[in-house]
């Protein structure tokens, strides 16, 4: 989140598509004899008309506005990395990893579209690391590729923004994210009280992990189902994760998903971890609870107490800045990605309510995530190199404000248009654009071959608030025809001749060459 019709485009650079074509590719035929391409985009993407690119840019303004109060510079990378610098090859196969859209470059070296922001982050730093100051903050917004089966909400190309702070180890540079997010979603249009920070970390997890006897390699899969468990806290009632903490669970329609295996010891101090203990309902605890119910989970996990100590000085630093449990909070449900990051993790969720597939009122989710990630560069490096940061959804966060009613942008004027009457005087009307353009006015000529008609209806389809006339009458006198088109659709509503007659006036009026950029501005000006 390539089929035929991506591959087609770069399929001279042999670009790997993973995807069965839906029908045998063109050959070299005679055009006559060639079938017409079909005119649809691959699954998974999308075009982007002028409203949705205008508002995406207002609010990708608005995100870097804060972030550059924050310290942030921009960087922007390339789409396309090596694919070993994204981590994303598999050398036992000696090719990418199927999820990346990937091809050989001319020496035969595997090249690949970037699936996230970070992992080019990483490769710069690396690359430049004796020039970038430390700790390096670095902002990016770009789009992202990823060889996925499309659905629903899920594409193949995505847009991030992205903030990250490179070579700061401090705990503080984690609280300095989590406060970013908070401020961000705020600075777009998402008031107190519709979202909320979550965090957690990752230390934690294994230190409570170890307390149940799930340390070490040996035990990965059966740490995964555990935190599949917690991640459901959302969804399932207690007694619930219960089972898919230990056994399994049958769902309604009769599917077992199996269990962790865990002993009712074990599964009974998950569930105080999660906050679930002792019948307490999910959602009332606060960070001086989750906290007191880490502590008993990790026991004596030295690595579980160094996360509480690292989120203890987090909550100490959000206190001191003002930001109250209300915008930031200490959850236990925060545990995507935990596989990635080394820390403290971040999760930005939305908590207006939207209706769900089944019509049911669910909040509307994250829109933005992130944590401590101090083994990504030291890939390129051999040595540890802290970094901490998070990525925003702009598709999510858009379809967020529009369901909030705050989309807004910077609306182009529609353009005056010039209208063709005599085909043979087209360099006057040129003249006549120009002058308009010239005076900061957006305007264009009518470049079609259609009469005065079809002409209206493509000044009308352009949303034109007015166009300029000139016929040859007109030309002799040294005058222009100015028509409200707005205006001129309200003539049949008016409640007598009298107002008609001043509304028509109004409507289309004729002035001097020399007066037309006043006239025009002034009909403008009408709104």
């Amino acid at each position: 989140m390539p089929c035929r019709a991506a591959a087609n485009a770069l399929g001279r650079a042999g670009l790997v598509s993973h995807q069965k074509a839906s029908r045998p590719p063109m050959t070299d035929t005679p055009s006559s004899a060639r079938p017409l391409p079909d005119a649809h985009l691959p699954r998974g993407f999308a075009d982007r008309d002028a409203v949705d690119v205008a508002a995406t840019e207002t609010m990708l303004a608005k995100i870097r506005s804060i972030y550059e109060l924050y310290g942030f510079d921009v960087l922007e990378t390339p789409f396309i990395e090596f694919t070993e610098a994204l981590g994303k090859f598999l050398p036992d196969q000696d090719r990418p990893n199927e999820g990346v859209f990937s091809f050989k470059d001319d020496d035969e070296q595997w090249l690949s579209l970037r699936y996230d922001l970070t992992a080019p982050l990483a490769r710069h730093v690396a690359e430049h690391y004796d020039k970038l100051p430390k700790p390096y903050r670095s902002m990016r917004a770009g789009w992202v590729f990823r060889n996925e089966k499309p659905g629903p909400g899920r594409f193949r190309q995505f847009m991030q923004c992205d903030a990250d702070i490179v070579g700061a180890g401090s705990i503080a540079a984690d609280a300095e994210v989590a406060m970013l997010m908070a401020d961000t979603l705020e600075a777009v249009g998402i008031a107190r009280g519709d979202y909320l920070i979550k965090v957690n970390n990752r230390k934690v997890l294994d230190g409570m992990m170890e307390a149940i006897g799930l340390g070490g390699d040996a035990e990965a899969a059966r740490r995964l189902t555990v935190l599949r468990a917690i991640d459901k806290l959302d969804k399932f009632p207690a007694d619930e994760i219960r089972k898919l903490l230990g056994a399994g669970r049958k769902d309604e329609s009769g599917d077992f998903t199996k269990g962790a295996g865990l002993d009712a010891e074990a599964i009974e101090r998950v569930i105080a971890f999660t906050g679930w203990g002792d019948g307490a309902p999910q959602g009332t605890l606060n960070s001086a609870a989750s906290l007191e119910n880490f502590r008993k989970a990790v026991g004596t996990s030295q690595r579980g107490q160094d996360g509480i100590a690292e989120l203890e000085t987090m909550q100490s630093l959000f206190t001191a800045a003002g930001y109250d449990e209300s915008r930031i909070l200490i959850d236990p449900s925060v545990v995507r990605g935990l596989e990635y990051y080394t820390g403290p993790v971040f999760e930005a969720e939305l908590t207006f309510a939207v209706k769900g597939d089944d019509g049911r009122p669910v909040r509307f989710g994250s829109v933005a995530g992130g944590g401590r990630y101090d083994g990504l560069v030291s890939r390129f490096r051999g040595e540890t190199v802290p970094a901490t940061g998070f990525s925003i959804g702009v598709s999510r966060l858009l379809s967020a404000l529009r369901l909030l009613g705050k989309i807004e942008h910077d609306k182009t004027p529609a353009p005056v248009v010039v209208l063709v009457m005599d085909r043979d005087q087209i360099a006057h009307y040129q003249k006549l654009v120009t002058i308009l353009r010239q005076n900061g006015l957006r305007a264009e000529l009518y470049l079609g071959d259609a009469g005065m008609k079809a002409q209206m209806k493509y000044a009308d389809r352009r949303h034109a608030r007015c166009v300029v006339i000139q016929g040859s009458d007109e030309r002799e006198r040294g005058e222009v025809l100015i028509k409200d088109l707005v205006l001129g659709a309200t003539l049949s509503s008016a409640p007598d001749r009298e107002a008609y007659l001043k509304a028509q006036a109004e409507a289309q009026f004729a002035v001097s060459e020399a007066l037309m950029v006043d006239a025009v501005r002034k009909v403008l000006a009408r709104g």
